[in-house]
């Protein structure tokens, strides 16, 4: 009766993990293999002189040990040898010196070497559907993936793909205005994969550059094609995006291609990511145009540029400030994530108005950076934009202290007193 229940269980071993997803017949035989050649050399203290076949596809196995026929009573080691008397209980014709090849009935080793056995298979059959989870992620990261919503937290949502591994989509990876029920299918980039004492986890991302790139790719065919390149990728996610793009094909018209007749090509995109605006713009090798294209709408006047430092001043028409720096800053922001330089934006004033106003950055010395930084922010770029501010809305929009915007409206007036 017990033997029966240890060859049940021994079955059952089988059939757990033949089906076990991501690996292959070659890798679970060596793993099967292994198992019970760790609990023969548990018991016999070697498993060198045991022959182990495995056959997962049809749940059974053979365990044959091989030992050297010695005379009577020069039996040393039970394990390798066996008496000439014992050798010839199974065979007669045996000789000393011989080799004799005997089935071992695992069953016989008793319940604990089949638990060992069991606990043995399942730490190497979870070390490998890691490692193939891993793998598999790995070669993904930058792909698009769909994935179903499982649970929703507050710092991350869990998320399952078709073969029920969970990945990890961080709240500081989502999208502002994302909001997920349990059973929303998401699209989402994997960006990396952590393995912590061999347990992989997968993480996603809906705010990175890549996705961006990935959902143009899908939408627009002569990117996917290799007719049109994407150049740059700039994203404040969820709030505006800039793109440069190039065509290998003069007959092609890179930026109404990507548009489309009325928007319908990029509006699929704009969806996804939540309405955020996508400006697409033209690249170009000449940094100079490019700078100009990238702080599009604006039109601007004229540009030094300072490729050392990889730093840009940009002077513009009072009427074109505030569309050169955006909303909250967002174009003079992604400008410079476009490409690559820092940008300052002045107005560009003439004759004796120049003469009657002072850029803010000729205060430095008095002011500290970050004061000048907050305040050019909100597009100002002299003492009298300043001046002519409301004190109130500097401070709410500026978040600057109001004892700072005092100091800095004193020392703006004494210049003019002066």
């Amino acid at each position: 009766m017990v033997k029966k229940k240890q060859e049940v269980s021994l079955i059952e071993t089988f059939s757990e993990f033949k089906e076990t997803k991501n690996i292959d017949r070659a890798t679970m035989v060596g793993v099967l293999e292994e198992s019970f050649r760790n609990v023969i050399a548990k018991l016999f203290g070697s498993d060198a002189n045991f022959d182990v076949i495995v056959n997962p596809d049809k749940g059974d196995f053979e365990i044959y040990r091989n030992r050297e026929i010695v005379a009577d009573g020069q039996v040393s080691d039970p394990n390798k040898q066996i008496s000439l008397t014992e050798a010839h209980a199974i065979d007669e014709d045996f000789e000393e010196g011989e080799e004799v090849s005997e089935r071992i009935d695992f069953t016989k080793f008793g319940r604990r070497a089949i638990l060992t056995l069991r606990q043995t298979l399942a730490g190497k059959i979870m070390e490998l559907e890691h490692d193939a989870l891993a793998n598999k992620y790995r070669d993904l990261v930058g792909e698009i993936v769909s994935l179903e919503v499982y649970q929703t937290w507050k710092s991350e949502t869990l998320l399952m793909d078709n073969e029920g591994n969970e990945l990890l989509l961080p709240k500081g990876q989502q999208i502002p205005r994302d909001f997920f029920h349990k059973g929303d299918i998401v699209r989402a980039v994997v960006d990396r994969v952590d393995v912590t004492n061999g347990n992989p986890k997968i993480y996603l991302s809906r705010t990175s550059g890549e996705f961006l790139r990935r959902l143009l790719e899908q939408e627009i065919p002569e990117i996917a094609d290799g007719l049109i390149s994407l150049v740059k990728v700039a994203r404040i996610p969820g709030e505006r995006a800039k793109i440069a793009v190039e065509s290998y094909d003069d007959r092609i018209d890179a930026v109404g291609a990507c548009v489309g007749v009325k928007g319908s090509r990029i509006q699929g995109v704009v969806r996804e990511l939540r309405n955020e605006s996508i400006d697409v713009i033209n690249y170009s090798p000449n940094i100079e145009i490019f700078i100009q294209r990238a702080l599009g709408p604006a039109v601007i006047s004229r540009i030094e540029i300072s490729e050392e430092r990889n730093h840009a001043d940009v002077y513009l028409q009072p009427s074109e400030v505030s569309m050169a720096i955006g909303r909250n800053g967002s174009n003079i922001k992604l400008a410079s994530m476009l490409t690559g330089y820092t940008i300052d934006v002045y107005r560009e004033v003439e004759g004796a108005q120049q003469a009657d106003d002072i850029y803010l950055d000729e205060f430095k010395d008095e002011v500290d950076d970050w004061v000048i930084e907050a305040i050019k922010s909100l597009g100002f770029t002299t003492a009298k934009d300043v001046l002519g501010a409301p004190r109130e809305m500097l401070i709410s929009q500026a978040d600057l202290e109001e004892d700072t915007v005092d100091d800095l409206l004193r020392i703006l007036n004494a210049e003019f007193e002066n």
